[in-house]
């Protein structure tokens, strides 16, 4: 935590509520300093069939011990709080307010059927991005809810509102229930195109109950959830008047704070799952339904890909091997690109993009002298890029196209990873001084609505340009020769997850 004595400027509070942790950032905009930081971490609860869940009771403990952690001359500064959080993860609540059923994260795997039943009952996959602009993809809230019906009927019965992570945590501090349209687009249930509740996919998932009435009212980028409650600010050690603005997904404030939120811009997170986006001022459809169609939380659209198996892959693989984190990247690094043959296809967790929920990793091309500790950390490494790469080409079907990418989440923090990104994707890297983009970002967006409020209508990528700084110490561009021996890589990368799909279908 960082301390400044002269805090007689207003600050802004971003939260990210993360799968792994929660983060907190107090940002300081007239003098452009963080002045407070704080995180607590997160169990996870995995069981044999795909599940992967929470309690919303520790996101909200969480939540409390980290302002514990700041100084109470800085917390009552605040005068604008914004949230991101995990997306797609499933908190259905009662007419009291209280959580019914532990909460379905975005890396669930076990509502595959729910997801195909959606669907099925609309026409199919096609008819479905025909509808709403996105396929019922494994991991979206829309199967999550059908589950709940289907194995938890006394808690679907007394449901009467449906929420988000995100929107959990602006209604814990306003009680407000709301919903913002980025992050929204990851129920499954809103036609990205006119930014409304598809009547026709609600439907399809329930056939017996009108669930119209359990969503949240829609609102705008810019919008404010509401006010924090004067009770919940006096045990927080908050000031009474602090505004919460809409918040959204953690993709959709990670574009915020790595600054996509004008065309041209892509970014890469590189954090548990990987995920790649990129602003746009229309709907980006892909016909092959390799991206997400997300409408943005600026107002825009933010297609978007996202793999299941990212930081992941290596935390796994030096688990495996009983290899220190501090020792990962100095191992990988003595190993060339392609490690000697070694490729790694990373489906820990199932993966979402290509669809293959049921699939499991498997590692290939091992032999006598490349089956060591540093040739399996290495490409594993590069298994992680060759995942988002089929990205590149799904946004080049949208007739979107890119001459650098903004890396964010844990893995950016690797000079390595940075450069196997650099090669794998043949762009030019680019690294920002604030590496908490997610939390960064909802705090920006705090600021951005304040000013609203405030009757100052700056427009948010000119709040970005004058609070997102570059550092060009960490900046890198591709290896004309690590390039093209990538490209023959990735090619047996793509032919290994054509068998694996065979065998997963």
């Amino acid at each position: 935590m960082r301390r400044n004595m002269n805090l007689d400027q207003s600050t802004v509070m971003g939260i990210d509520l993360g799968t792994q942790s929660i983060k907190v950032v107090i940002y300081h905009p007239e003098k452009k300093e963080i002045l407070a930081m704080a995180s607590q971490p997160f169990e996870l609860n995995s069981k044999d069939d795909g599940s992967m869940e929470q309690q919303a009771s520790w996101w909200i403990q969480g939540f409390h011990k980290c302002l514990e952690t700041i100084s109470p001359e800085i917390k009552k500064t605040v005068i604008a709080i914004g949230v991101s959080g995990q997306q797609h993860g499933f908190v259905p609540i009662d007419k009291d307010g209280s959580v019914l059923a532990p909460v379905k994260l975005w890396c669930d795997t076990s509502t595959v059927l729910e997801c195909e039943e959606i669907m099925d009952a609309v026409g199919g996959e096609e008819a479905c991005i025909k509808i709403s602009g996105n396929s019922i993809a494994v991991g979206y809230t829309a199967s999550k809810i059908r589950y709940l019906k289907k194995n938890n009927p006394d808690a679907y019965d007394k449901m009467t509102s449906i929420l988000l992570p995100h929107d959990y945590l602006n209604f814990y501090l306003t009680g407000n229930l709301t919903m913002e349209c980025g992050d929204a687009s990851g129920t499954g249930l809103l036609n990205i195109k006119t930014r409304e509740w598809s009547k026709r996919l609600i439907t399809a998932l329930d056939n017996d109950r009108d669930l119209s009435s359990c969503l949240p009212n829609l609102i705008n980028a810019d919008d404010l959830c509401g006010t924090i409650k004067h009770d919940l600010a006096d045990s927080l050690g908050l000031s009474s008047n602090v505004i919460i603005s809409a918040g959204g997904g953690d993709n959709m404030m990670a574009a915020i704070g790595t600054g996509n939120v004008e065309t041209g811009k892509l970014t890469a997170s590189l954090g548990t799952s990987g995920t790649l986006f990129a602003y746009n001022d229309s709907p980006a459809i892909d016909p092959d339904g390799a991206l997400a169609a997300f409408c943005s939380s600026n107002g825009g659209w933010l297609p978007l890909l996202c793999t299941m198996n990212c930081t992941v892959a290596t935390k796994q693989i030096r688990h495996l091997l009983d290899v220190d984190l501090e020792k990962v990247e100095s191992l990988a690094s003595n190993i060339p690109p392609g490690a000697d043959g070694v490729i790694t296809v990373p489906f820990f967790n199932g993966e979402r993009t290509p669809a293959l929920p049921n699939a499991k990793a498997s590692i290939f091309g091992l032999d006598s002298h490349n089956t060591t500790n540093a040739h399996l950390i290495r490409s594993a490494m590069e298994a992680a890029i060759f995942s988002l790469k089929a990205g590149i080409e799904a946004f080049e079907r949208c007739n979107m196209n890119f001459n650098e990418v903004t890396l964010t989440g844990g893995g950016s923090k690797s000079a390595l990873w940075r450069q196997i990104c650099a090669d794998v994707l043949n762009l030019p890297v680019r690294i920002l001084k604030s590496d908490e983009n997610a939390a960064f970002g909802a705090a920006l967006q705090a600021h951005w609505a304040h000013g609203k409020f405030q009757g100052n209508q700056s427009k948010l990528k000119d709040i970005c340009k004058n609070h997102l700084f570059e550092d060009k110490n960490k900046d890198c561009s591709p290896n004309t020769e690590n390039v093209k021996k990538y490209k023959k890589v990735y090619q047996e990368y793509q032919s290994f997850v054509k068998l694996i799909a065979q065998h997963y279908q």
